[in-house]
């Protein structure tokens, strides 16, 4: 676990459903969000091997399958599970109704080039990737097969679970959340533009460090990752790094930056909503989830929430960063919040409750048809 969308929509499950327990591969109560210290949380055997947030992630494939499938949860009638990948492997019963809120197919599967290592793989080395994605690939879509309906976050990641899990029930979508009530807004912002992101090669935070030593303008970039040591090395003396932080510290990070960087082509993007949720805009590379959770610059800074660049490259970047700096006063915090607020977690645990019932309740009556 950690503190990211992922957790987050689990943590609003449970707020939905409280007395239900929580099933897990492991759970590191220090790296993730503390309101966790409160549910009734089940691991996994690989709790006992994985001590670090490192280990996990070494471990994860193939232990990561292995582990799920020792979770019996046969004695429960219906099961809401979230992510991409490990949660279709626990043991159900033929006639437990089975909800998946999916972020997107299993990324190593179905879109391996997202990963540094497969990217940069050559001969005998990519060969092995290939087979063993193949494997994966063929793994994946028996097990996506077992939930009776899926949940999608977007347009785009419902079509791929559409194409990629060949799904003929129809994919409700129900956006992910944000909890606005953790940020604010400041009257007086800083200098600084933002970067809040796990420091991974798709996460393209070494395309922002690379424009900001060009620019040379404060930037400041929490989070880490795999590639913390690479961009830190990369960065110039304008950059600054920082991770571990509260969410009272968070809070105040993004309320006083002068713009939130989205370099990304994400499944959907929590940050951008939390910077919009402290009245900030935010400058994102134009596709992906923020299609759906930020409204554009045209004409009206001041009804817009963010300022899109059209390619992945240093130069795009930087000219967004220069066209927002032309207008940034006449953008509106209020107006920026009030748009998070339609994202609120509050209305994402309505809907899911509501979800989860509504087929239950279809459910128990097919069942009942079924026995007369």
């Amino acid at each position: 676990m950690c503190r990211a969308g992922g957790e987050q929509v689990a943590l609003c499950f449970h707020k939905a459903f409280p007395d239900a327990p929580i099933y897990t591969q492991c759970y590191r109560p220090e790296l993730t969000f503390p309101e966790f210290k409160s549910c009734d949380i089940r691991t996994t055997w690989l709790q006992q091997i994985a001590k670090t947030d490192d280990t996990m992630k070494k471990l994860f494939f193939p232990l990561g399958i292995w582990a799920m499938q020792s979770h019996d949860l046969t004695e429960f009638d219906v099961v809401l599970m979230s992510g991409t990948h490990c949660a279709k492997y626990v043991k159900l019963r033929p006639d437990t109704l089975v909800i998946s809120y999916s972020f997107t197919p299993f990324r190593l599967a179905w879109d391996p080039m997202s990963y540094a290592q497969y990217q940069n793989s050559q001969g005998i080395r990519r060969q092995v990737f290939d087979y063993v994605v193949e494997k994966m690939r063929a793994i994946d879509f028996r097990a996506a097969q077992r939930p009776d309906y899926f949940v999608a976050m977007t347009e785009e990641t419902r079509e791929r679970l559409r194409v990629a899990y060949q799904v003929k029930n129809e994919i409700n979508i129900i956006n992910p959340p944000v909890n606005t009530a953790n940020f604010f807004v400041s009257n007086e912002p800083k200098s600084y533009y933002l970067v809040v992101s796990r420091l991974e090669y798709y996460k393209k935070v070494d395309l922002v460090i690379d424009a900001f030593n060009e620019l040379g303008y404060p930037l400041v970039v929490v989070g880490k990752g795999l590639q913390a040591d690479e961009i830190k090395v990369r960065a110039k003396s304008n950059v600054k790094f920082l991770s571990g932080l509260s969410t009272q510290e968070l809070a105040g990070v993004y309320a006083n930056c002068k713009a939130f960087i989205f370099p990304q082509h994400e499944d959907y993007g929590i940050t951008p909503l939390e910077a919009n949720a402290a009245g900030r805009p935010v400058i994102a590379y134009g596709a992906g989830g923020v299609l759906a959770t930020q409204i554009p610059l045209k004409n009206k800074p001041e009804k817009a929430t963010a300022v899109f660049f059209r390619g992945q490259t240093v130069n795009d970047l930087i000219e967004a960063v220069k066209e927002f700096e032309s207008i940034e006063e006449q953008f509106d915090p209020e107006f920026i919040q009030a748009h998070a607020r339609k994202f609120d977690e509050t209305k994402f645990i309505a809907q899911i409750r509501a979800f989860v019932l509504e087929k239950y309740a279809q459910h128990r009556k097919t069942k009942m048809v079924a026995i007369k």
